[in-house]
């Protein structure tokens, strides 16, 4: 797996891959991930139209993910400390 880019976000960190003819893209915020592979044969313009698709609508999605992983991890958590 390769590293293409990082980019920056106030609220998670966006890591690009490229790996078997794939773009990975990784979001982390804490303990928790999100990924999403694309075949590169998906996309017209390769790693910047993985770029377009990182927009505001789509990071406000993957921000409201995180939180209803949170909060299922720590309900499961909670029930069997």
């Amino acid at each position: 797996m390769r590293t293409l880019a990082e980019l920056p976000h106030p609220d998670f960190k966006i890591t690009i891959f490229t790996m078997n003819q794939k773009f990975i893209i990784k979001f982390e915020q804490g303990g928790l991930e999100q990924t999403y592979k694309i075949a590169e044969a998906d996309v017209t313009d390769g790693v910047n139209s993985v770029f377009q698709l990182i927009d505001d609508d789509f990071t406000k999605v993957i921000n409201a993910t995180f939180a209803e992983m949170r909060k299922a991890f720590i309900a499961a958590y909670k029930r069997h400390e």
